[in-house]
């Protein structure tokens, strides 16, 4: 029997880890539909058949997360809910487009398939700025001012340029010759944006927050915070000077920018998890305040117990025999 006031934290433990993996995996592929060439229709055709396999799947990360964080904590969910309503429904209009035009663009006339193409792309970038809005509306305690929704924006065009980056390098890592060096390229200009942009929220959000700059600055913790944002930024310079290299000889180390990217979204990650925890609803509710009963956290561990690790390893199965560099786009 797990002890009661366990329950919470590995409940917002497995929520957290639906959440880190639904940005990388989601995140790349939301990245590729925002790049996607309106000027080259066999580029966007490779682009489409890099993700065609992984697209909808990656979201079920996004289904797992809402659902723990309804069955686990409902009255967080109630709250996130009921502020983010109308930039979750935006998100998922955006979502919607993308996967009417994943569909449709194999189905209509050749010449009518750059309307798709666009819808595919536009639906990509408003479900990313969606989710940036709400990152920032969360980190700033849904509070209602000029300051949060600047801050909001501003983590808006960032994650946008966070799903650029992880989707370049998705990439280029997937293809080759000129796509991949179009991506390469993609990537380090994303990259620099995406550098600034996490520059920025790290020299912002504890200026808005004092208790995640009290915390952040709590000595001896701070020994070890403080290397998150220092191997983020090395991370960066690192990608960056691969990325220049590229054509690489033997196509070695094509990997290593998507790699780089995963790290750096989980050093990300790890600090956002620092700077609130215990807080679910940032400054409002703790994971044990917005808990549901033991009993019933009790009932549904066993279901996690089974469903976690089913999709874990339909996951990792999916990416294993689809492995490799992108082939020709095929529709049957």
């Amino acid at each position: 029997m797990i002890p009661a006031d366990w329950l919470p934290v590995i409940f917002v433990g497995l929520m957290g880890l639906a959440v880190l993996i639904y940005a990388m995996l989601d995140g790349y592929d939301l990245g590729v539909g925002i790049m996607l060439p309106l000027d080259n229709e066999t580029q966007a055709d490779s682009m489409i058949a890099s993700i065609g396999p992984f697209w909808d799947a990656n979201e079920t990360w996004l289904v797992l997360a809402i659902g723990l964080l309804l069955i686990a904590f409902p009255q967080a969910h109630s709250v996130v809910l009921r502020e983010l309503y109308i930039p979750a429904a935006i998100m998922l209009i955006g979502l919607i487009m993308r996967g009417v035009a994943f569909d449709f663009r194999a189905k209509v006339a050749v010449a009518n398939k750059p309307i798709w193409d666009k819808s595919f792309k536009l639906g990509s970038l408003i479900t990313a700025l969606a989710q940036g809005y709400m990152l920032g509306m969360y980190v700033m305690g849904f509070e209602q001012s000029i300051t949060a929704y600047l801050f909001s924006g501003l983590a808006a065009f960032g994650v946008a340029a966070a799903y650029c980056y992880i989707g370049a390098a998705w990439l280029v890592m997937k293809t080759s010759d000129d796509l991949q060096l179009r991506a390469a390229r993609w990537a380090r200009r994303a990259g620099w944006i995406c550098f600034a942009g996490v520059a920025a929220v790290c020299a912002m959000n504890p200026l808005v927050n004092p208790e995640i700059l009290a915390r952040w600055l709590s000595f001896p913790n701070a020994l070890f915070v403080w290397a998150i944002p220092v191997v983020c930024f090395a991370l960066f310079a690192i990608i960056d000077q691969v990325l220049k290299r590229f054509p690489l000889p033997d196509d070695k180390g094509c990997w290593l920018p998507f790699v780089g990217a995963m790290f750096i979204f989980l050093f990300c990650f790890s600090g956002l998890g620092y700077s609130f925890f215990p807080y679910i609803v940032p400054g409002q509710m703790t994971i044990w305040e917005s808990a549901s009963a033991p009993e019933s956290l009790q009932f549904i561990l066993w279901g996690a117990i089974v469903v976690v690790p089913v999709i874990l390893l339909y996951t990792i199965f999916s990416y294993r025999v689809f492995w490799g560099k992108v082939q020709d786009l095929k529709y049957y």
